[in-house]
Parts: structure tokens; C-alpha cells; sequence
């Protein structure tokens, strides 16, 4: 028996998702041959500093680009993972026991992203700022701020490193891995998940678009 299926993205809202994505690992894997001592024979020769800055460029330009070309979807996404209430907060309670095979039916009605993926976005969203404010002056004002003031740039800059990177790991986990989200990273590559999927994961988001008949209509750029 066919499935029937809704989309969940589209194909920008995909390809800005692979884009930062293969941007954000490269600046990690170089971030930590520049900064790692044990790794530093690898950066000999600067080029993972040339591969740093560009993917860096990638990681600014990429952002910008789906904003001038979807900016109400943007703000839309901006608005919505700024946006919690007390459903959210009783979702991420009870979050820990449904990852680990809780009954789903106690999970709050979510929309277009579900309380932990807001929570990633969030964290995502302010590191991304973190990482572009502090890595301008350290590539473009490091001869002319202060060495108190680029030694605090590296400092924030290492630490939005660390939280985002734990964040991107769970993230990577709970999109391609954990058994409950087989239907996630299917719809980051084909755009598409089942209605079940749908109804049971974002119950809000699924009876929104089918009330107003817009279930092969995309979302927001980020989701597990």
C-alpha cells in the first residue's frame, strides 16, 4: 500500500541546508588543525587557513543569499525559533524519555519544528553570529584592535566552537541515526516524508497546511 507524502522542504531550503552544513564541517575539521597543537604540522603552509576563509565565505554568503531571495520564509524561521510557550517547555521534559522509547502519544502536538530542534536552532543561530562578529576581527582587524581584545575573539570564538559542536553532534544523531527520526534525513535529500510521519512528529504544522490545503508546500531550512 503507497504511502502518501507531504513535502517537508524544498529544494533551496536544501540546498542552503547542505551548503552551510558542508561550510560549517570544513571550518570545524580546519578550526582544529589551526588551534590544535598536535595537529599543527598539518597547518604548515597555511592552506587549511585558505580552506578556513573559504568556507567561512560560504558560511556568510549562503545565509544572505537564501534571505534576499526568501526573506519572509527567513524572517518566518527567525520569528519561530525565538518563539516558546509552555507547550515547548513540556516537550523538552519530556523529551529524555521518549528518545529513549517512551510512549510518543505523551509527546506535546509540535508545528513546523519540534521544541528540540528550535533549541539547536537557537544555539545554531546565536554561534553563527558568534563565529562571523569574532572571526572578522581576527582575520581582518587582528594588526589593529588591541591584544586584550583579539585574545577574548579567539576565546568567544573557541567557545561558540565547543557548544555548537556539541550541539551538532546531537543534532547529526537525532537526524540520521536515532530510530524514532528514520524519516528526518530523508527529508533533507528528497524534501518529502510520510503523512504518519508527519502527524506524528509535527501534528500542528500537519493539520495547519491541511486545513488551508497546502501540504506540498516546504518549511522552514532546519529540522531533524
Amino acid at each position: 500500500m503507497a504511502h502518501h507524502e507531504v513535502e517537508r522542504y524544498s529544494r533551496g531550503a536544501r540546498l542552503f541546508h547542505w551548503a552551510i552544513t558542508a561550510a560549517a564541517l570544513a571550518l570545524a575539521v580546519t578550526g582544529l588543525i589551526l588551534y590544535v597543537p598536535a595537529f599543527g604540522g598539518a597547518a604548515e603552509g597555511s592552506y587549511t587557513r585558505i580552506i578556513h576563509r573559504i568556507a567561512a565565505a560560504i558560511f556568510v554568503v549562503s545565509p544572505l543569499l537564501f534571505f534576499l531571495t526568501r526573506p519572509g520564509r527567513s524572517l518566518h524561521f527567525i520569528k519561530g525559533i525565538f518563539t516558546w510557550g509552555k507547550a515547548d517547555i513540556d516537550w523538552l521534559k519530556a523529551a529524555p524519555d521518549y528518545y529513549f522509547g517512551g510512549d510518543e502519544k505523551k509527546m506535546p502536538p509540535q508545528g513546523d519544528m519540534n521544541s528540540g530542534q528550535k533549541l539547536w536552532a537557537v544555539v545554531a543561530f546565536l554561534s553563527a553570529i558568534g563565529f562571523v562578529l569574532t572571526g572578522a576581527l581576527m582575520w581582518f582587524a587582528k594588526a589593529s584592535i588591541p591584544a586584550e581584545l583579539f585574545l577574548w575573539a579567539t576565546i568567544i570564538h573557541d567557545l561558540c566552537f565547543i557548544v555548537a559542536g556539541a550541539m551538532l553532534l546531537v543534532h547529526l544523531y537525532l537526524g540520521a541515526i536515532h530510530p524514532r527520526m528514520t524519516e528526518s534525513l530523508k527529508s533533507m535529500l528528497k524534501g518529502k516524508v510520510s503523512e504518519e510521519y508527519a502527524k506524528s512528529h509535527h501534528g500542528k504544522w500537519y493539520e495547519e497546511i491541511s486545513k488551508d490545503g497546502e501540504a506540498d508546500k516546504g518549511t522552514t531550512p532546519s529540522g531533524h
